[in-house]
This record gives C-alpha cells, sequence and structure tokens, in this order.
C-alpha cells in the first residue's frame, strides 16, 4: 500500500455482485489500525442514483445498470474532492432502502487514514484515477450468483433471464474497462476464507 507521507490513503476493492467487496474491504479496514493507520470505510452502494433513474432503461437492462445506478458526480463532489482537499466529506449520500437522499452532516477523515472504498464498477472512466491502490477481486458468475441466491434470493443460475441485468451490465464493465488491468492486485476470492493473489482472472 503506497505511503503518502500523512495523507489520506484512498483503496478501492472491487469485483462483481457477490465477489466479497464488503467482507474483504470490513477486514482489510478492521486491521489497519494494528499497522498504526486509521481506517474509514465508505462504498458505493451508499452513492445510487434514485430508483426511476436507475429503471429508466427497464428493470432488465444490463445497459441501464452498467450506466445508471450509482451517482458518481455526488461520490466525488462529496467524498472524493474533499478528501483531497483535507475538507470534512459525506460518507453517505442515499439510502437504497428508502429511496432518499441521506441527510448526514460531514464528518473528519483523520490525517493519515485509509480510506477503504468497496463498490461495483470502481475501475470505469471516471473513478480509475481517484484510487491510491485498487484490488479486483477475482470470483467466477457461477459462485457469486450462488451466493446472491443465498443473500437475495435471486436465481443461483448466472444464465438465468432473471440475472441478464446483473451479468450482463457486469460484462459490458468488462468489455469496456478490463478492471484486472487496471488493478494494482487481483485476488481469487473464490474461497472468501482463503482469498490468494493471482496474476490472471479466471475464466467467466
Amino acid at each position: 500500500m503506497p505511503d503518502r507521507g500523512g495523507e489520506h490513503v484512498v483503496v478501492a476493492i472491487d469485483g462483481v455482485d457477490g465477489a466479497g467487496k464488503t467482507v474483504f474491504a470490513d477486514q482489510l479496514a478492521a486491521a489497519l489500525p494494528a499497522c498504526g493507520r486509521p481506517a474509514v470505510r465508505a462504498s458505493v452502494d451508499d452513492f445510487h442514483r434514485s430508483r426511476g433513474v436507475r429503471y429508466r432503461r427497464g428493470r432488465r437492462s444490463s445497459e441501464g445498470f452498467w450506466l445508471d445506478s450509482y451517482d458518481y458526480p455526488a461520490l466525488e463532489r462529496e467524498l472524493l474532492y474533499p478528501l483531497r482537499a483535507g475538507a470534512p466529506v459525506r460518507l453517505r449520500w442515499h439510502d437504497l432502502a428508502t429511496d432518499r437522499r441521506v441527510d448526514e452532516p460531514r464528518v473528519a477523515v483523520p490525517p493519515g487514514a485509509v480510506v477503504v472504498i468497496d463498490g461495483l464498477f470502481l475501475h470505469r472512466d471516471e473513478l480509475v484515477d481517484h484510487w491510491d491502490f485498487s484490488v479486483w477481486l477475482d470470483v467466477p458468475f457461477a459462485v457469486t450468483a450462488a451466493r446472491m441466491a443465498v443473500r437475495d434470493g435471486t436465481p443461483a443460475d448466472p444464465d438465468d433471464p432473471a440475472m441478464a441485468r446483473y451479468v450482463g451490465g457486469q460484462r459490458l464493465y468488462f468489455d469496456a474497462c478490463g478492471p484486472w488491468d487496471r488493478a494494482d492486485v487481483v485476488v481469487d476470492n473464490t474461497d472468501w476464507t482463503s482469498p490468494r493473489f493471482v496474476r490472471r482472472p479466471s475464466d467467466r
């Protein structure tokens, strides 16, 4: 992890739905204080766009999932740019369950903190330059779909038509950005109790 001489370090944890991003990011953040670095957690899931915008191309649109899910201008304006300026930030902007903007005060990030951000599509063009270090969690769709079935009640088969929005949107991301090539580290997280570094992503 880079040392920015006491400035904040921003680490992105990327991967498809069900790759284990939240667990991985939580564990990383929990380990950092023992290394002498305060940690702050954030998630792109707290910067969704409103439901009407997310589904304006249709409930099963893979293009809509890829293009319309997240409010990147809000993420930059409320969190990423103030963070670099040493100003207070907002860690949450939108509540997915209520589909409403979160009205929370800005918070100060401790000097030298590592800000660990997890979420989908973090290596897209408009975000990739914000990260000091980034991780791609590589897990086959067959595994992630099974995890999502337990978590969300969605079909366990990634080829099921009900999964077309999510799997198709992520494949659009792969084609546009090749996130494993942009990441600093690729981690095989197929067994999330035993992640391991890999050079190349698995076949999808």
